[in-house]
């Protein structure tokens, strides 16, 4: 429950995106947060106080005369209260009204009045794709930013008017993801992290190959956690049908040597790479053409294996790792012997962070077990969900850069 102990203000405008304000308020009550509607006069005519009201287990509030608080301030008590103000949909009238200062209904005077240091406020805009464009909106989104408001952005797709593009209101399940990163510590702002997830899969003949049993997850897990500590964030991700986490940049391949190539690519501007892909030791030396058939003798085809190119090897010897410019993260899913396998393949890999785990107790599971193997000692990080220790090991990350800032004399 990311978001236990939250309290946010959920604000309503109008627009058909209203209906999914249902599912987002449900979310987020899901995440743990509780969760107060406000709704503008629009609002009403596509979603009724009634439904929000039975879904986040409070009175709605629409208009700014209404006499519950005792002091007949709802637009100061409100926003006072709340964590962070979140307005989904938010139409393209809100917007210009926000720049403006517009304050003549309950939600539009509760952004202005709130303490803007301490009550951040995030928009989920929903409107036509000629209306997202219109450079008169986007003046306003540019305006906003300026004054510290945070623009979830967008989705690309079919609009209820019939037209496709940009201007949908993002799904409900992307916006919880997107308000839980928000108030995820920015251990890793400013630095560029690319990750390796996923196994490869390397071809026999044309419907035949070798991989393995691992799923991605810890990955994903890894690249959505680098991503919310405030990181740009480069996944190379091998044959998985994971969604991509939001504001990752993901590279699909599916060899070891694609997986090779496209680290080698990409690492150049990064400060941290995280293997975590399980990558095939061996390929077949030439993959058939055509289908290897059975011809009735009984015999096993023969195959003869040549070894992969060591993707962590060849990253930490370039000299950006060698000098600590660059800090490279090296898995090992072992079978056996974790500890003594994991403190082996460090030394032997000359990296200063390995993550070790057992593999066959991990592959396609939510959840596993770590051990954080540096020169200094082990750390042992308990079952836990793979996005949990995903954060542990990026804020194991985010410490080491801090000491490689203050030996380099570089403030952290």
């Amino acid at each position: 429950m990311d978001l236990s102990g939250k309290h946010l203000v959920l604000g309503l405008t109008g627009g058909i995106a209203c209906y999914k304000a249902a599912e987002l308020c449900r979310a987020l009550i899901r995440e743990g947060a509780t969760v107060q509607v406000v709704m503008t006069a629009a609002a009403e005519q596509f979603i009724t106080p009634v439904t929000m009201q039975a879904l986040s287990n409070r009175p709605v509030f629409t208009s700014q005369w209404d006499a519950r608080d005792v002091n007949n301030m709802p637009h100061i008590n409100l926003g006072r209260e709340a964590d962070a103000i979140l307005i989904a949909p938010c139409s393209a009238d809100f917007m210009a009204r926000l720049v403006q200062g517009a304050a003549d209904d309950l939600l539009s005077l509760m952004c202005l009045a709130r303490p803007i240091a301490k009550v951040p406020l995030l928009l989920a805009p929903a409107m036509n794709r000629e209306m997202w464009a219109h450079p008169a909106t986007q003046r306003n989104l540019a305006q906003l930013r300026r004054d510290g408001t945070a623009i979830l952005g967008v989705a690309n797709g079919d609009q209820a008017c019939g037209e496709t593009g940009d201007g949908r209101m993002l799904e409900p399940a992307d916006l919880v993801q997107d308000v839980i990163a928000f108030f995820r510590p920015k251990l890793l702002a400013g630095h560029q992290v690319l990750v390796t997830a996923g196994p490869t899969y390397e071809a026999i003949d044309p419907v035949r190959g070798i991989t393995n049993l691992s799923s991605g997850k810890m990955g994903f897990a890894v690249a959505r956690a680098a991503q919310e500590a405030g990181a740009r964030v480069t996944l190379v991700a091998g044959p998985v049908s994971l969604a991509t986490p939001r504001g990752v940049s993901r590279i699909d391949v599916r060899s070891a040597q694609d997986m090779y190539a496209a680290t080698l690519e990409h690492v150049a501007g990064a400060s941290i790479f995280i293997a975590t892909a399980a990558v095939a030791d061996w390929r077949p030396a030439n993959a058939a053409e055509h289908k290897i058939k059975k011809d009735g003798s009984g015999a096993s085809p023969q195959l003869r294996f040549i070894e992969n190119p060591d993707i962590l090897a060849a990253v930490a010897g370039l000299d950006r790792a060698k000098s600590g410019e660059l800090l490279c993260v090296g898995f090992a899913a072992e079978s056996q012997d974790l500890l003594a396998n994991a403190q082996a393949k460090r030394i032997r890999k000359n990296i200063p962070l390995l993550v070790g785990n057992i593999g066959p107790a991990a592959f396609g599971k939510d959840d596993n077990a770590l051990l954080l193997v540096t020169a200094d000692g082990v750390r042992e990080l308990e079952r836990a969900s793979k996005l949990e220790l995903a954060r542990e090991l990026i804020a194991a990350c985010a410490k080491f850069e801090r000491a490689n800032a203050r030996h380099s004399g570089v403030p952290a």
